[in-house]
């Protein structure tokens, strides 16, 4: 299949770049090469690369930054989706969209299934929420994976934010009262190429196994990293002051994708120490 990736320079962008590269002809176009909250620039860019299916890595991810740039933060969360299913639409082809954890409050206790009903408490979750309802009106050949917690071996991200602290830092101070499910870039990138292949359409979560605090997931990058002689502080998300609300339990259900696929993804402990020692062999 000829396969166009938007964002392909990002964390998940790259990562999609080489997965589906495998076994497809696959196309990337950045941010700098056009612009996705303009309708006319997606149907151009469609018309130049002619693909069978679209795959959108693009997406305004700053949580904090979201709550004082919301007409930016919709432009590219909301508009932008809908610029590109309406492009896919018109060219034939199928749209692949990623949410987010975020569209749910966090106030389930349980993990979150497909079809529960969404309610963000933040911009970014709003705006991301905006996406899919556009997704899901303009197309119906479209694939909307919701993920959580994403990290790479690229771009900035938790993981990389914790290793470059813990140099200057001797204690670092993390939330423990926000449970999720840290997700490996390169993961999501393979199970993106197994519903493709299955042609699933239709919403799907999909996130590593297990769950965890920011607190836990930090203590587990260093030991991971083998970093010694730091103190992981755990506080609370109050303490923080951030712009942005998160919610306090967002863990997604892989049960629909494990169903579809009769594949589980892998454990996040055991996908966090492949990232790490990947990262390593790079220097």
């Amino acid at each position: 299949m000829r396969i166009l990736v938007m964002g392909h320079r990002g964390m998940l962008g790259s990562d999609l770049i080489e997965i589906l590269g495998r076994e497809h002809e696959v196309l990337g176009v950045d941010m700098a090469e056009f612009d996705i909250t303009s309708a006319a620039d997606c149907v151009r860019i469609l018309g130049e690369f002619r693909p069978g299916a679209v795959v959108n890595a693009v997406a305004y991810t700053d949580v904090d930054g979201c709550e004082t740039n919301r007409e930016a933060c919709f432009a590219v969360n909301a508009v932008g989706v809908r610029n590109v299913a309406e492009a896919c639409r018109a060219a034939g082809a199928k749209a692949v969209h990623y949410s987010t954890d975020y569209v749910f409050d966090g106030t389930k206790g349980e993990p979150y299934l497909e079809d529960d009903v969404c309610r963000p408490i933040n911009v970014y979750g709003e705006s991301k929420r905006k996406g899919e309802e556009a997704l899901a009106e303009t197309l119906e050949r479209h694939l909307l994976i919701r993920t959580a917690w994403l990290y790479g071996r690229g771009g900035k991200n938790f993981v990389k934010a914790i290793l470059a602290k813990v140099k200057d830092e001797g204690t670092l101070r993390v939330v423990d009262d926000q449970v999720g499910s840290p997700t490996f870039t390169l993961d999501l990138a393979q199970a993106t190429k197994l519903l493709l292949k299955l042609d699933c359409t239709g919403t799907y979560h999909v996130t590593n196994r297990g769950v965890c605090s920011w607190y836990e997931f930090a203590r587990r990058i260093l030991e991971y990293a083998q970093v010694a002689g730091v103190t992981v502080v755990p506080i609370k998300s109050g303490e923080l002051n951030r712009k942005a609300a998160r919610p306090a339990y967002s863990v997604l259900s892989n049960r629909k994708f494990m169903e579809a696929t009769k594949k589980a993804m892998r454990p996040w402990q055991v996908a966090l120490n492949d990232c790490l020692s990947q990262m390593r062999a790079k220097g």
